[in-house]
Protein backbone atom coordinates (compact mmCIF):
# COMPACT_ATOMS: atom_id res chain seq x y z
CA UNK A 1 0.00 0.00 0.00
CA UNK A 2 1.64 3.46 -0.78
CA UNK A 3 0.77 6.72 0.43
CA UNK A 4 -1.83 7.29 -2.01
CA UNK A 5 -3.85 5.15 0.14
CA UNK A 6 -4.47 7.06 3.46
CA UNK A 7 -4.14 6.21 6.52
CA UNK A 8 -7.62 6.48 8.34
CA UNK A 9 -6.70 5.67 11.65
CA UNK A 10 -5.08 7.75 14.34
CA UNK A 11 -3.55 4.94 16.57
CA UNK A 12 -1.78 1.53 16.01
CA UNK A 13 0.89 -0.20 15.26
CA UNK A 14 1.77 0.31 11.54
CA UNK A 15 4.45 -1.61 9.75
CA UNK A 16 6.40 1.84 7.51
CA UNK A 17 9.17 1.48 4.24
CA UNK A 18 10.42 4.35 3.24
CA UNK A 19 12.72 3.82 0.36
CA UNK A 20 15.17 6.17 -0.82
CA UNK A 21 15.29 7.43 -4.39
CA UNK A 22 15.88 5.38 -7.25
CA UNK A 23 16.41 2.65 -4.85
CA UNK A 24 20.43 4.94 -4.21
CA UNK A 25 22.44 3.90 -1.30
CA UNK A 26 21.88 7.24 -0.19
CA UNK A 27 22.22 6.57 3.31
CA UNK A 28 25.27 4.64 3.24
CA UNK A 29 26.43 7.35 0.28
CA UNK A 30 25.41 10.10 3.22
CA UNK A 31 26.58 7.92 6.35
CA UNK A 32 22.67 9.63 7.45
CA UNK A 33 21.53 7.13 9.53
CA UNK A 34 21.89 8.97 12.41
CA UNK A 35 19.11 11.12 10.65
CA UNK A 36 16.60 8.51 11.18
CA UNK A 37 17.41 8.09 14.82
CA UNK A 38 16.60 11.57 15.01
CA UNK A 39 13.22 11.28 13.33
CA UNK A 40 12.74 8.19 15.84
CA UNK A 41 13.21 10.87 18.79
CA UNK A 42 11.49 13.22 17.06
CA UNK A 43 8.15 10.33 17.26
CA UNK A 44 9.16 9.64 20.57
CA UNK A 45 8.96 12.96 21.90
CA UNK A 46 5.57 13.16 20.35
CA UNK A 47 4.40 10.53 22.70
CA UNK A 48 4.79 7.14 19.89
CA UNK A 49 6.68 4.41 20.20
CA UNK A 50 9.46 2.85 17.71
CA UNK A 51 8.70 -1.05 18.25
CA UNK A 52 11.18 -2.15 15.80
CA UNK A 53 13.54 -1.12 12.87
CA UNK A 54 16.28 -1.82 10.34
CA UNK A 55 18.18 1.05 8.22
CA UNK A 56 19.38 -0.39 5.09
CA UNK A 57 21.63 1.47 2.57
CA UNK A 58 18.82 2.51 0.90
CA UNK A 59 15.79 1.93 2.66
CA UNK A 60 13.80 1.89 6.02
CA UNK A 61 11.94 -0.75 8.07
CA UNK A 62 10.26 0.50 10.89
CA UNK A 63 7.11 -0.47 13.46
CA UNK A 64 6.02 2.21 15.00
CA UNK A 65 3.44 2.61 17.49
CA UNK A 66 1.52 5.61 17.03
CA UNK A 67 -0.47 6.84 20.05
CA UNK A 68 -3.93 8.78 19.32
CA UNK A 69 -2.66 11.70 16.95
CA UNK A 70 -5.54 13.78 17.96
CA UNK A 71 -6.95 14.25 14.69
CA UNK A 72 -3.04 14.77 12.89
CA UNK A 73 -2.76 12.04 9.90
CA UNK A 74 -0.32 9.58 10.23
CA UNK A 75 0.14 10.72 6.63
CA UNK A 76 1.26 13.82 7.71
CA UNK A 77 3.24 12.32 10.56
CA UNK A 78 5.40 10.38 7.82
CA UNK A 79 5.67 13.03 5.35
CA UNK A 80 6.67 15.22 7.68
CA UNK A 81 9.74 12.93 8.76
CA UNK A 82 10.36 12.29 5.01
CA UNK A 83 11.11 15.89 4.70
CA UNK A 84 13.29 15.83 7.87
CA UNK A 85 15.20 13.41 6.96
CA UNK A 86 15.83 14.74 3.01
CA UNK A 87 17.02 17.83 4.82
CA UNK A 88 19.81 16.04 7.10
CA UNK A 89 21.10 13.80 4.18
CA UNK A 90 21.28 16.52 1.56
CA UNK A 91 23.26 18.66 4.35
CA UNK A 92 25.69 15.25 4.65
CA UNK A 93 26.15 14.43 0.91
CA UNK A 94 27.07 18.50 0.53
CA UNK A 95 29.84 17.76 2.98
CA UNK A 96 30.57 14.94 1.59
CA UNK A 97 31.12 16.71 -1.30
CA UNK A 98 28.31 14.31 -3.50
CA UNK A 99 27.90 16.86 -6.17
CA UNK A 100 27.05 13.97 -8.53
CA UNK A 101 24.65 12.11 -6.28
CA UNK A 102 23.08 15.75 -5.44
CA UNK A 103 22.85 16.96 -9.32
CA UNK A 104 20.69 13.74 -9.77
CA UNK A 105 18.37 14.02 -6.75
CA UNK A 106 17.65 17.83 -8.34
CA UNK A 107 17.18 16.75 -12.04
CA UNK A 108 14.56 14.27 -11.24
CA UNK A 109 12.07 16.58 -8.79
CA UNK A 110 8.87 17.19 -10.02
CA UNK A 111 8.28 21.05 -11.54
CA UNK A 112 5.08 20.87 -9.54
CA UNK A 113 7.26 20.40 -6.49
CA UNK A 114 10.02 22.28 -7.41
CA UNK A 115 7.91 25.39 -8.04
CA UNK A 116 6.93 25.14 -4.18
CA UNK A 117 11.02 24.61 -3.57
CA UNK A 118 11.69 21.30 -3.12
CA UNK A 119 14.98 21.01 -4.72
CA UNK A 120 16.51 17.25 -4.12
CA UNK A 121 14.45 14.23 -4.35
CA UNK A 122 15.60 11.87 -1.93
CA UNK A 123 12.94 9.70 -1.07
CA UNK A 124 10.07 7.96 -3.35
CA UNK A 125 7.24 10.16 -3.71
CA UNK A 126 5.03 7.00 -1.56
CA UNK A 127 5.63 4.57 1.50
CA UNK A 128 4.26 1.14 1.85
CA UNK A 129 2.37 0.87 5.16
CA UNK A 130 0.43 -1.92 6.28
CA UNK A 131 -1.26 -1.81 9.83
CA UNK A 132 -0.09 -4.62 12.24
CA UNK A 133 -3.76 -6.26 13.39
CA UNK A 134 -2.43 -9.37 15.09
CA UNK A 135 0.91 -10.57 17.32
CA UNK A 136 1.61 -13.29 14.07
CA UNK A 137 1.98 -10.19 11.58
CA UNK A 138 3.89 -8.66 14.10
CA UNK A 139 6.61 -11.54 14.83
CA UNK A 140 6.52 -11.78 10.97
CA UNK A 141 7.45 -8.25 10.09
CA UNK A 142 10.49 -8.01 12.85
CA UNK A 143 11.59 -11.68 11.31
CA UNK A 144 11.54 -10.14 8.29
CA UNK A 145 13.34 -6.76 8.77
CA UNK A 146 16.05 -8.12 10.82
CA UNK A 147 16.88 -10.77 8.07
CA UNK A 148 17.30 -8.44 5.63
CA UNK A 149 21.11 -7.60 6.16
CA UNK A 150 21.69 -11.22 6.00
CA UNK A 151 19.88 -11.86 2.73
CA UNK A 152 22.23 -13.22 -0.18
CA UNK A 153 21.72 -10.04 -1.95
CA UNK A 154 23.28 -7.44 0.73
CA UNK A 155 25.34 -9.62 2.61
CA UNK A 156 26.17 -7.34 4.87
CA UNK A 157 26.53 -9.25 8.23
CA UNK A 158 26.70 -13.60 8.76
CA UNK A 159 24.66 -12.66 12.32
CA UNK A 160 21.48 -10.56 12.40
CA UNK A 161 22.26 -9.51 16.05
CA UNK A 162 25.92 -7.86 14.51
CA UNK A 163 24.11 -5.62 12.08
CA UNK A 164 24.13 -1.72 14.15
CA UNK A 165 21.49 -0.07 12.52
CA UNK A 166 18.44 -3.13 13.78
CA UNK A 167 16.85 -3.64 16.38
CA UNK A 168 17.65 -7.55 15.92
CA UNK A 169 20.09 -7.54 18.93
CA UNK A 170 17.29 -6.43 21.01
CA UNK A 171 14.97 -9.18 19.92
CA UNK A 172 17.39 -12.02 20.34
CA UNK A 173 19.01 -10.94 23.33
CA UNK A 174 16.96 -9.17 25.39
CA UNK A 175 20.05 -5.78 25.45
CA UNK A 176 19.38 -2.53 23.69
CA UNK A 177 21.37 -1.94 20.80
CA UNK A 178 22.45 1.74 19.40
CA UNK A 179 19.14 2.49 19.70
CA UNK A 180 16.66 2.24 22.60
CA UNK A 181 13.24 0.52 21.11
CA UNK A 182 10.05 -0.87 23.15
CA UNK A 183 9.03 -4.16 22.79
CA UNK A 184 5.87 -5.17 21.06
CA UNK A 185 4.76 -6.98 23.74
CA UNK A 186 4.97 -4.55 26.50
CA UNK A 187 3.56 -1.82 24.02
CA UNK A 188 0.07 -4.43 24.52
CA UNK A 189 -0.27 -2.73 28.35
CA UNK A 190 -0.40 0.40 26.60
CA UNK A 191 -3.92 2.03 25.34
CA UNK A 192 -2.56 3.77 21.76
CA UNK A 193 -5.88 5.01 21.68
CA UNK A 194 -5.56 7.67 24.62
CA UNK A 195 -4.19 11.08 23.66
CA UNK A 196 -0.51 11.52 24.70
CA UNK A 197 0.37 12.36 28.02
CA UNK A 198 3.82 11.46 28.50
CA UNK A 199 6.87 11.40 26.17
CA UNK A 200 8.91 8.74 25.94
CA UNK A 201 12.81 8.81 26.89
CA UNK A 202 14.93 9.81 24.00
CA UNK A 203 17.73 8.05 22.27
CA UNK A 204 20.57 6.23 24.21
CA UNK A 205 23.50 8.57 25.33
Amino acid sequence: MSVRRAITGYDGIFFITITCSGWRHLFHLSDGYAEVYKWFDHLKGQGHYIVGYVIMPNHVHALIGFRNTQGLSINSIIGEGKRFMSYGIVRRLRQANETDVLSELSSIVHDSDRSRGKRHEVFEPSFDWKECMSDKFICQKLDYIHANPCKRNWALVADECDYIHSSAKYYQTGNQGIYDIMSWTELKDIDLTKAIIKAQSSRNG
